[in-house]
């Protein structure tokens, strides 16, 4: 085999452009908990995207295998991929009352060190306010298989960011531009 072949890692996805992302920190790690701070984004991929559900469910397996001595542990078998933890969750059972959740699956993703983030072009996003929860992009994540504290499952890491477009901000809170798009003067003294 030549040098010049480059092996595929099957534990890493590309996720299509229209996955939403949603509880983005992204710029600045937070502590969950009081755990190790770390980066995050819950991935909202439309169950439509048939394409990048089967390359997550395809990553989730490989990293099931490779895996597979370190979710052992001390045990004397290795548990059964559908008894442990992993990350595809379904967000019409999950999260029935979040809207942006209907018909998807999602998935949280995060690392320990800050995302690389590019426009459509590539071009690194530099200004905070043009990422944030509800926009549609692709994201570079990876699998791996984790044993801690009794815990065992496989988690996703969390790499790069593409915006790809806006989207309708995601959270409750309301732009500056819509609050002060009329004149709330005029009901100040009714």
């Amino acid at each position: 085999m030549s040098n010049s072949i480059k092996l595929a890692n099957p534990m890493k996805v590309i996720t299509g452009k229209d996955t939403r992302w949603s509880y983005a920190n992204v710029w600045e790690a937070k502590s969950i908990n009081g755990g190790t701070p770390k980066f995050s984004v819950s991935l909202i991929i439309p169950k439509t995207d048939t394409v990048t559900v089967q390359k997550i469910k395809a990553a989730i397996q490989a990293a099931y295998e490779e895996g597979q001595a370190k979710l052992k542990g001390n045990g004397r078998t290795v548990p059964p991929l559908t008894a442990i933890k992993t990350p595809l969750r379904d967000g019409d059972t999950e999260r029935p009352d979040d809207p942006a959740y209907a018909n998807s699956y999602f998935i949280n993703a995060n690392s320990a060190t800050a995302p690389g983030i590019v426009d459509a072009d590539c071009n690194p996003i530099l200004t905070r306010s043009e990422v944030y929860s509800g926009v549609y992009g692709r994201a570079s994540i990876n699998f791996y298989a984790f044993n801690s504290n009794g815990n065992k499952g496989i988690a996703c890491g969390l790499n790069n960011l593409q915006k790809i477009r806006d989207g309708e901000p995601l959270g409750g809170k309301s732009s500056a531009a819509s609050d002060f798009s009329t004149d709330a003067d005029e009901d100040f003294l009714s």
